[in-house]
């Protein structure tokens, strides 16, 4: 198994295995892995390994010392192309995203750029030009998107963190499908400078990892305000904690639980239910409509202007060079007119509103992370309904300024994952942190492409 950032980092300092060392076997797990569909692009072995073995001192005292890292192709790295999965729009930028800065200053050695969703628009992964990056818990399911590089190097075991980018719930949805840690941070929290936006008022920068503690210690390293982003806040990222006490989760009424039929999705969000409970946190049913219509005006409302407007030049000199189904998607946010862009924002400041309301009573939520799973098959007879079958949890969550933790839930024997997620109201990083660091600690599944999920104490298995 993978070993975690602060195993990885104590092994360096101690001198068990140098940091080289460590990168040479991340590429070794690549060949051997050879799966051409992770990466878009790979930096030259040689020149990692020559970075590692010549970390500046302050580097090497970092909390990310030596740790290998993958980021999505449409966060700027020096040296690497950003595509956005797009090659007809790739560029060279001449300096990092401050995100990845941040984690190379901390030590972290980029080792290159993963697939998405083209434009970081969808939640399947297969809507790149690029081979489909293969779901490493089952070969016929989708990998989840748009972040879906990342999240399958991180469950692959090629790295300990990814970064990918959320704003549908891309950051969440790949988690689930690969079993493994998706955290989404309260908007502004770290900066989007260097990254291509796909919704630029609603984008962030998130973090999949195999522990929720490794992608804490890595937002932690990311988060601060950067005056040059002007979508950047001072949010307080707080601290996070073994355990949280007296907290109340917000979950959906019965008859408002979506699974689509997938009656094993939904047995194991009740078994996640139970164990939470078990551990201690208060549930009250909550309304999810307001939540769900919010979700809608993500994809049915104006907010795809801002989509076309992040691939305008390309759309409008050369739009046969991007995916189809993104082209229909995002040539769809030229057609609304100023009038109808004010009536969604007045309806939004009336459901921020009554989520706000919701969030009186509630310290946060627990939802699916995602409704249930589909094959690539399935995608690609029906690629826009499906896709907005599994943001059901998560459309709703970036315009209402919600924080979150994707944890996995459950792994079947035949490959077919499930997943929670920890939602709060901006700010509450850590609760939302710390609640699901409990859950997975709990759970005794092992994250990732292991296939074997063991229980602590009876009737905890799945």
């Amino acid at each position: 198994m993978t070993p975690s950032i602060i195993e990885t980092v104590a092994a360096h300092r101690q001198g068990v295995i140098a940091p080289a060392d460590t990168i040479r076997q991340c590429y070794e797990r690549i060949r051997a892995i050879a799966d051409p569909g992770i990466f878009i692009s790979l930096r030259e072995e040689a020149a990692v390994c020559a970075e590692a073995q010549s970390l500046s001192a302050e580097r090497a005292c970092g909390p990310l010392f030596g740790v290998p890292v993958a980021v999505k192709d449409n966060i700027d790295v020096a040296g690497l192309p950003t595509t956005a999965a797009c090659p007809a729009f790739a560029y060279s930028p001449e300096c990092d995203a401050v995100a990845v800065a941040r984690l190379r200053a901390a030590g972290a050695i980029v080792i290159g750029k993963t697939n998405l969703d083209q434009f970081a628009t969808g939640l399947v992964g297969t809507r790149t030009p690029y081979p489909v990056p293969g779901n490493p818990l089952r070969s016929d399911l989708i990998p989840g998107g748009s972040s879906s590089g990342s999240a399958v190097a991180v469950a692959r075991g090629i790295v300990p963190i990814a970064l990918g980018t959320d704003t549908a719930g891309s950051g969440r949805v790949p988690a689930m499908f690969n079993n493994v840690v998706g955290l989404k941070p309260s908007l502004g929290l770290v900066s989007t400078r260097g990254v291509v936006p796909a919704c630029r008022s609603l984008d962030c920068v998130s973090i999949f990892a195999l522990a929720v503690e490794d992608a804490w210690i890595a937002l932690t390293v990311a988060a601060g305000y950067d005056d040059a982003d002007p979508y950047s806040r001072p949010v307080p990222i707080g601290t996070i904690r073994s355990a949280v006490k007296s907290a109340k989760l917000g979950v959906p009424r019965k008859g408002q639980r979506e699974f689509f039929n997938d009656t094993r999705a939904a047995a194991d969000y009740d078994q996640a239910l139970a164990r939470l409970s078990r551990l201690g946190y208060a549930m009250a049913e909550i309304d999810m409509t307001p939540f769900y219509e919010t979700a809608r005006l993500l994809y049915e409302g104006p907010w795809l202007a801002e989509r076309y407007i992040a691939a305008r030049r390309l759309v409008e000199s050369d739009s046969a060079a991007l995916h189809p189904i993104t082209r229909q998607i995002i040539t769809k946010g030229a057609t609304f007119t100023a009038t109808e862009v004010f009536e969604a924002f007045y309806r939004l400041e009336g459901l921020r509103k009554i989520a706000a309301d919701t969030f009186a009573d509630v310290d946060g939520l627990a939802l699916p992370t995602a409704p249930t799973v589909y094959t690539c098959e399935q995608i690609l007879a029906d690629p826009i309904n499906l896709n907005s079958r599994l943001g059901t949890y998560t459309h709703f969550v970036n315009l209402l300024g919600l924080c979150g933790v994707a944890v996995p839930g459950a792994l079947h024997a035949d490959g077919t994952p499930f997943g929670i997620t920890l939602l709060a109201p901006a700010g509450a990083d850590a609760l939302v942190a710390s609640i699901a660091r409990q859950f997975q600690a709990d759970s005794g599944l092992l994250p990732g492409s292991i296939r074997q999920c063991q229980s602590r104490r009876p009737g905890q298995g799945n």
